[in-house]
């Protein structure tokens, strides 16, 4: 089924913990007559592809992309797109796979686009209402530092950059250069929001519990980090230059 109103992209690499677990939350919260979920498995060693085929014979509303390799979770992401830019999809959502994102917060996030205006509603931990569960001291400081830096440097107001849990409208995606888009990283999450403010998109944060994954490894390293860092004054550079 190509899905008509919302696709919900979920990339994975060695989730077999979570996917099945997840995917079926998003059947309990997604219309299936309308809406879609693509999963999109980088190579994963444990399974999870095959996991997911196997979801995919019994759920006509679940699509499976396979990558041949772990690339980056920007690199997945853009491949979602792509996909998805090939449906009727009307609105494009994206989230983890690892419960950290709440699937109940899902249809607000369709909402706000649909029916409140927003062309990018991003889920956000550092509004009024939002915020995170089970991290330490460092790790807050680290994400709430990481957001405000990049605010900082790019001159925006959005108050959660880093965020991953986001629903674009369709007209986004068809607008804003996705090939140039550089960060392979969660600097992805940067670069996209910002380029949806540059071209003038309506963007919108509503608050969400980030939760800590429940099984699994985390995905995050020292080196995601510092690629993010690097490339928020670089994407300030090419906005001053216009080719952003």
């Amino acid at each position: 089924m190509s899905p008509t109103r919302a696709l919900v992209c979920v990339p994975t690499y060695n989730e077999r913990d979570n996917v099945e677990a997840l995917v079926r939350a998003l059947g309990e919260v997604i219309d299936t007559t309308r809406d879609g979920v693509l999963v999109i498995d980088d190579g994963s060693p444990d399974g999870t592809g095959e996991i997911a085929d196997r979801l995919a014979a019994e759920l006509p509303w679940l699509d499976v992309l396979h990558r041949a390799s772990k690339q980056g979770i920007g690199k997945a992401y853009l491949a979602g797109f792509e996909r998805a830019l090939e449906t009727e999809a009307q609105l494009v959502l994206e989230m983890d796979c690892d419960f950290s994102h709440d699937p109940q917060d899902v249809p607000r996030l369709i909402a706000t686009c649909e029916e409140g205006g927003a062309d990018l509603a991003l889920g956000s931990r550092w509004v009024a209402g939002g915020g995170t569960e089970n991290w330490g001291l460092v790790r807050r400081a680290i994400s709430r530092g990481g957001s405000l830096y990049a605010r900082i440097v790019l001159g925006v107001g959005i108050r959660d950059l880093t965020g991953g849990f986001k629903c674009f409208r369709r007209t986004v995606l068809e607008t804003i250069d996705l090939d140039a888009i550089a960060a392979r990283g969660y600097g992805f999450q940067i670069e996209g929001t910002y380029r949806a403010l540059r071209a003038g998109f309506r963007v919108v944060e509503i608050p969400i519990v980030f939760a800590d994954r429940r099984v699994g490894e985390s995905k995050m390293s020292g080196a995601i980090v510092l690629e993010a860092m690097r490339q928020v004054p670089i994407l300030r550079w090419k906005a001053l230059r216009g080719v952003v």
